[in-house]
C-alpha cells in the first residue's frame, strides 16, 4: 500500500475506531469541510421480487379488491412509501429474474399465461394449491404494472433481465417495449394499447442476477461473455442506461477479479458498459429465529453485519486495478438479515420473520456502511419490501403494519442528496461470547452529511443494557440549534405486528447544541438515533 492509499484508507478506518477502555462515553468527531462524496437516494433502494407473498398479497390486491387500491395496488402500502424519498426499485428478482419472459407479463390480464414460479416446487409451497400465484404465476403483476407501482410511490424502475433462460434479442426487445416512442414501433405501439402511450424511460437495468448461482451456473469468465453480448448494442432513444453486472455471492472476490479481468481483455472501454457491481451479500442470523435468540446471538449478528464495510473495501481494491478511475460503483442490490422462515401470516409467504429491534440495528449500521463509502456506492436495495427477509412492511389480505426497519429508513431519509463528510465515532466495545471464544463489537457506529446548513448525523449503539453518552465535536462550524430522534425499545425482541403494529417507533431525543462547537446526547440502549444540527 502506498502513502495515497493508506491515507485513503484512514477516514473509514477511523469511523469505527474503538476507544480506550477506560473511556466513560463516547466521542464522534465530524470534519465539516472533509467531503466524502455525495449519498444517492438509490442506496435507500427497494427490491420486490414474485417470492411467496412478496407481490401477490403484498404489493398486488388486485383491481377488484375490497382492499383499498390504486389501480390495484395496496394503498397502504404506497402511502407508507411516500415518506422514504425518491429512491429505486429492484424488480421481478431475484432469482425469478432468469426464469422470466417478460411478454407472459404484457397485454391485456385476461389473456397473460400461468406459468411455474421459479419457487414453485419449495417444500413449504407443496401445501399450497397449484393454482395458487406464489406456484403458478398470474401473470397479472407485469412491466406495465410495475412502471404504475413505481410512479405512485415516486421511485426509478430498475428491472433485472433474464440472462439464464432468454437472449439479448429478448432483452433488447423489452427495452423497446419500455422506451420506445409511441408509434415508433410495433412494441411500442402494443405498450401504448395498453394504456402507456408515453415511454417508461427505465434507465436501470441488470444484466442477469446471481449468475454464479441460480441465474446460470457460471464463471465469471463465462458471465462477462454474455454481459458484453448483451450490452453489445440496446435500442436508446437517446436515452443513457445504467447496466448493472451481477457481482459476487459475499466474499467470493475471485468473482470480482475473473470478471473485471475478462472484461477488460479487448481493451478498459469495455467497462464503460458497466455502471454498477451487484456485490451481494447476506448476514445471515444467529440464535432459533428472528425472535428466539440470546444477547450472545444479538451481538454476532451486528458483527456479521459490519462485515459490509469490509467487502466494500476489498472489492474495490480489486476493481481499482483494472479500472484505476473508478467509473464503476458498488450497486448492492441485494441485503439483510435473513432468518428461518417463520412467517405465520398465510402459508404461502416465504422467508418471511417478524421484524425485531435487532433488525433495525442491522439496518442502521448497513445503511451507515454505504453512507460512509458514498464514493463508491450508487445504489443499494434492501431484501425484500414486504413478507420477505429484512422486510420494510407485513401485509396480509386488509391487514398491513411497517416493521423496525422501516423507521430507520425514514428516520434516514435527510442523507439523500446530502454530502458525506468525514466522521469518526469512538467508544469502548462491546464485548460478548461466539462459540464460547471471547469476540467484541464496535459499540458506537454512524455516519454524517451536510445538505445546505443542515448536518444529519445517524449512528447505532450496539449495546442491548447500556445508555452511551457522547459529545459530537463539530469541527469546521458550531451549531446555532439541534433536534434528534431516537428508535429503541426496552428490550431487543420486541417487534411490530398486526396486533401491535406500533410497538417499536421512533421518539423524540434530546440533544444541547448550547456549546456551539459540540453536541451532546444520549443514545438509549440498542438504539437508532439521529441527530440534526442548524449550523452558523
Amino acid at each position: 500500500m502506498n502513502r495515497r492509499q493508506f491515507l485513503g484508507a484512514l477516514p473509514a478506518a477511523f469511523a469505527l475506531a474503538p476507544r480506550p477502555a477506560g473511556a466513560a462515553a463516547g466521542e464522534v468527531s465530524v470534519f465539516l469541510n472533509e467531503p466524502i462524496g455525495d449519498i444517492s437516494p438509490y442506496v435507500h433502494g427497494h427490491f420486490i421480487e414474485h417470492l411467496g407473498g412478496v407481490i401477490y398479497d403484498g404489493v398486488w390486491v388486485g383491481e377488484g379488491s375490497k382492499i383499498p387500491n390504486v389501480r390495484g395496488v395496496r394503498k397502504a402500502l404506497v402511502d407508507a412509501m411516500k415518506p422514504l424519498g425518491r429512491t429505486v426499485m429492484r424488480w421481478p428478482g431475484g432469482c425469478f429474474a432468469d426464469s422470466y419472459d417478460w411478454r407472459d407479463g404484457v397485454g391485456p390480464a385476461s389473456q397473460r399465461p400461468r406459468k411455474p414460479n421459479f419457487w414453485f416446487d419449495s417444500a413449504k409451497l407443496r401445501k399450497v394449491p397449484l393454482t395458487h400465484p406464489s406456484r403458478n404465476d398470474t401473470n397479472h403483476f407485469g412491466t406495465n404494472e410495475f412502471i404504475r407501482f413505481c410512479r405512485l410511490i415516486e421511485c426509478e424502475p430498475y428491472i433485472a433481465a433474464n440472462v439464464r433462460s432468454l437472449t439479448a434479442k429478448d432483452f433488447y426487445d423489452w427495452i423497446d417495449y419500455c422506451n420506445a416512442p409511441a408509434g415508433s414501433s410495433t412494441l411500442a405501439d402494443r405498450r401504448a394499447a395498453a394504456g402507456d402511450a408515453d415511454p417508461y424511460n427505465v434507465r436501470f437495468w441488470g444484466v442477469g442476477n446471481e449468475s454464479w448461482g441460480c441465474g446460470g451456473n457460471m464463471t465469471a469468465g463465462e458471465y462477462s461473455v454474455e454481459y458484453r453480448k448483451f450490452t453489445a448494442w440496446v435500442p436508446r432513444y437517446g436515452d443513457q442506461y445504467s447496466f448493472i453486472a451481477s457481482g459476487p455471492n459475499s466474499h467470493d472476490f475471485k468473482w470480482t477479479r475473473e470478471f473485471f479481468a475478462r472484461m477488460t481483455e479487448k481493451g478498459p472501454r469495455q467497462l464503460s458498459r458497466v455502471w454498477g457491481w451487484a456485490l451481494h451479500y447476506y448476514c445471515g442470523t444467529t440464535g432459533k429465529s428472528s425472535t428466539d435468540f440470546t444477547a450472545n446471538d444479538a451481538y454476532q449478528l451486528l458483527a456479521s453485519a459490519n462485515r459490509m464495510d469490509n467487502l466494500i473495501r476489498q472489492n474495490w481494491h480489486i476493481m481499482s486495478e483494472y479500472d484505476p478511475n473508478h467509473s464503476v460503483k458498488f450497486a448492492i442490490d441485494e441485503w439483510g438479515a435473513w432468518h428461518p422462515d417463520a412467517n405465520a401470516l398465510a402459508p404461502h409467504h416465504l422467508f418471511g420473520s417478524p421484524q425485531t429491534m435487532r433488525d433495525a440495528l442491522v439496518a442502521g449500521l448497513t445503511l451507515d456502511t454505504f453512507q460512509r463509502h458514498a464514493d463508491k456506492v450508487a445504489m443499494a436495495n434492501v431484501a425484500q419490501l414486504v413478507n420477505c427477509i429484512q422486510t420494510l412492511f407485513l401485509a396480509h389480505e386488509d391487514q398491513f403494519c411497517v416493521t423496525p426497519t422501516y423507521h430507520v429508513f425514514a428516520m434516514y431519509k435527510d442523507h439523500q442528496n446530502a454530502r458525506a463528510v468525514r466522521a469518526e465515532f469512538m467508544a469502548p466495545l462491546v464485548d460478548y461470547q461466539h462459540q464460547d471464544k471471547p469476540a467484541s463489537v464496535a459499540r458506537l457506529a454512524g455516519s454524517a452529511s451536510l445538505a445546505g446548513r443542515t448536518l444529519t448525523l445517524t449512528a447505532v449503539n450496539t449495546s442491548l443494557t447500556e445508555p452511551l453518552p457522547a459529545v459530537v465535536h463539530l469541527h469546521g462550524g458550531a451549531a446555532k440549534e439541534a433536534r434528534g430522534e431516537s428508535l429503541a425499545a426496552a428490550d431487543i425482541h420486541v417487534h411490530n405486528n398486526f396486533q401491535q403494529p406500533n410497538a417499536v417507533k421512533p421518539q423524540p431525543l434530546t440533544v444541547d447544541a448550547s456549546a456551539g462547537g459540540a453536541l451532546r446526547v444520549t443514545l438509549p440502549p440498542m438504539s437508532v438515533v439521529k441527530l440534526q444540527a442548524i449550523l452558523m
